[in-house]
This record gives structure tokens, sequence and C-alpha cells, in this order.
């Protein structure tokens, strides 16, 4: 079995900056639409981020037909309602504002309005049928209005799968934006939970983007049309993790308690961007796969700040809750990198040995877990060990993510971890 030996660099081109929406309109005109499908969430639907949208784009003469009803962390039941409107508009380009929710029920509805199939046809394997994406879609454009998916850059839509009580996604660097609108004053309004859960997810994007499976040790695909999305680490992903690692750090805090911190807002969603380079290239890893069950199972959880007409686990905090248990069990792998992560996120690794450098890191998340209020572990969130082997079962088949570990996972060892989660301090 021969062994990857190239690796490729794909990201959305990215205009940044204070009051960069109001472009908007300028930009899909360039790209040649006249028809719109403006896709949000109920909470955005009167937001400034989202008048300002479809004002840009009638001002160009665009017509923008706003859909809002977009669900925060999206089921296969609201991707098809947004399919079904797409199909029926005869849309010519996108526009996703919003969190990951929004954007990536954008990059669904472009897809299969523009290639209509049954709908796990282009879901990954082995819950789907993992077929690729046939050709190019119509453009997109993406205004993140939190700092935390980094959906803005990468070829990667996720959902909950109903029936399965686990999220799954669909992964093809034909659903990348054609431009990403990062503009830090869409997250003004940003609740601070809601700036918690993003902001940690970044961390998490990036923790896990640096500490993958390395590129050149994965196998060769049989051809280039057949290499995935997340490819591993690269030296150019581990430029982009390092970045939003140390920004990610610093900032999160500041967000969290000051929505007037501008520096701190500005910071944060730049650290956003450079987490979704890296990982759009390189993918996650335990904790982001361990994460799809804990949201999907959700009972009866319902976080702060958040709409409270379902329960649900947010993604960042899902993700988090499983990450110290997850570095402790990866770090075995490579320990230095590991400790270097640690170093990032602002841990004393002075004297630190390799045998220490998981638990270092875990330490690391804990304290910040700490400092941004999250839950005391899965049992905060309703889980207990009873769960636990659900919870295995639906980490199986997460096999974009799960293969991207460092160091294999069996059942075994993940219900190890699932149990470890279920109280962190």
């Amino acid at each position: 079995m021969s062994h990857e030996t190239v690796f490729t660099v794909e990201t959305s081109r990215i205009k940044f900056g204070p009051g960069a929406t109001r472009e908007v309109g300028y930009d899909m005109k360039a790209l040649g639409a006249s028809k719109v499908m403006v896709v949000t969430d109920p909470g955005l639907a009167e937001s400034e981020p989202v008048s300002v949208t479809v004002g840009a784009l009638e001002s160009e003469g665009i017509e923008a037909v706003l859909y809002d009803q977009v669900r925060i962390e999206p089921t296969d039941t609201s991707y098809r309602h947004a399919i079904e409107f797409a199909q029926g508009g005869g849309f010519d380009g996108f526009v996703g504002i919003g969190g990951g929710s929004s954007i990536d029920t954008a990059k669904a509805a472009n897809l299969y309005s523009t290639y209509p199939a049954d709908f796990l046809a282009y879901v990954n394997a082995p819950i789907g049928q993992g077929r690729p994406v046939p050709g190019p879609l119509k453009p997109l454009i993406a205004v993140p209005t939190t700092a935390g998916t980094g959906s803005e850059t990468t070829g990667v839509a996720i959902f909950d799968l109903e029936a399965m009580h686990a999220k799954t996604g669909i992964a093809d660097g034909a659903l990348r934006p054609a431009l990403g609108i990062v503009d830090p004053d869409n997250t003004r309004s940003l609740p601070r939970m809601v700036t918690a859960c993003s902001g940690l997810d970044v961390l998490c994007h990036a923790l896990e983007s640096l500490t993958a499976l390395p590129y050149e040790r994965r196998s060769a695909p049989e051809n280039p049309g057949l290499r995935p999305a997340y490819q591993g680490a690269n030296p150019t992903s581990h430029v982009w993790a390092s970045e939003a690692i140390e920004i990610g750090g610093e900032y999160i805090t500041r967000a969290m308690d000051d929505p007037d911190d501008t520096e701190a807002r500005f910071q944060m969603i730049l650290a956003a961007t450079y987490a979704g380079i890296g990982f759009g290239n390189a993918g996650v890893t335990l904790p982001h796969g361990m994460s799809y069950p804990v949201a999907g199972m959700v009972r009866d959880y319902i976080p702060p700040d958040y709409p409270p007409d379902h329960p649900m686990i947010p993604h960042g905090m899902a993700v988090i809750l499983n990450a110290p248990a997850a570095f402790r069990f990866m770090a075995p792998a490579n320990p230095e990198l590991h400790l270097y992560a640690a170093g990032l996120l602002g841990a004393d690794v002075t004297g630190a040995s390799p045998e220490e450098a998981g638990d270092v890191l875990a330490g690391a998340i804990i304290d910040l877990m700490r400092r941004t209020d999250m839950p005391n572990g899965l049992s905060a969130v309703g889980y207990g060990p009873d769960d636990v082997d659900q919870l295995v079962e639906g980490t199986l088949p997460q096999h974009r993510v799960t293969k991207l570990s460092p160091r294999p996972a069996g059942p075994d060892d993940l219900r190890e971890m699932f149990l470890e989660s279920l109280t962190l301090w």
C-alpha cells in the first residue's frame, strides 16, 4: 500500500473587515447571479446583517428571496425543507448568512437543487453513499455572524441524521463558497454563551487539525479526484491552526464578557477564519467524531442564550466536552506537538515530559472550559454511564473524522473516553 505524497491547499476567497457585508451585492453581481436565495434562521431574519445583505443585493438589481427557516443545529428534515424551497425558486445564486447552521444549509440547498439526487447520495460513507458532487455549483457567498464554524472556508455541510440520532455530513470541495465575507460587525449582538460555544469550536477545530494524522501517513488515493477534503495535518494547516489557537486562547473570554470589545470580536472572527482554512484542508479528529452522537442524542438540555424551542447541545459545547479525554488518548502519538498546542493555549509547559503531554493539554482545555462557563462534563447535559454504549455506536461510523486520529481508537477506547468525559473537574 503506497502512502500519500501530495497535499492540496484549498479555501474560499475571503473578504475581511468591518462593514464588508455592504459589498455583497457588488460581489454577487460579479459572480453573475440575478436571483438569489438568502438563507438564514428565524432569529436573524429581522437583524441588521440580513437587512444590509438584502439591501446590498437589491441595490445591484439582484432579486433577493429570503428563506428564514434554518434550524439551529440542522437536521436532514430541515435540510430537505430548504432544498425543496431552492428547487422551486429558480435561483442562480445563494447567500448563507448566520452561523454554520445557515451557511451549511445554503450549501445543501445549492447542491441538491443543482444536482437532484436521493438525500443520502452525497452524504459521507458509510452512513451515505459518499457520491462526489458531479460538477460546479452555483455561486454561494457565506456571511458568518458567529466567530466559530469557519464554514465560509470549507467544503463541508454538517447536520443531524434524525434516524441515527447522530450528526454526519457532506464533504466535497465543490461545496466551498465562492466567497466568504467576514465582517466583525456582524458578531456585535452575539449572546454570551453563543460566543463561548462558537469560540470553543474554533479552538477545537484548530487543536484537532494541528494534531491530526499527518497527510503522508494516509493511503494514496487511486486517482487525484478521490483525494479527500480532509487530508490530514500538513505544513500549511499547521500555520493556520497555530495562529487560531493562540488568538482564540487570548481573546475568547474578552469577547464573551464585553460585546463592545471591538478588538476581541475582530480577533475571534479572524481566528475562526484561520481555523477554517486549517481544518478545511487537514480535517478534525476524535473530539468532533465523538460530538456527533452527543448532539444527536440530546434529550432535554436547553443551553443559556439559545432558542428555547427545542433541546440542543450546541456544536462547540458538544465538541469541547469530549476534548480533554480525546487529547489525553491521542497525545502519545505525538507528545511534542500536543505540548506545543498546550503552550499556544497559554499553559506552562516548562519541564513537562512527553508522558505528561496529554494531561497538560487536557488541563489547559479544562481551564478554558471553566473560564467560559461550560457544563462540567457529559453528566451536566443529561448523559450517564448507561448512555455510553449508544454514544460509542454513534461515533464508530464517523470515519471521515475518526480515521484522522493520530492514534487509532476502537470501541473500548471510545467507551473509556466517554466515561472519562462524564465529569471533568
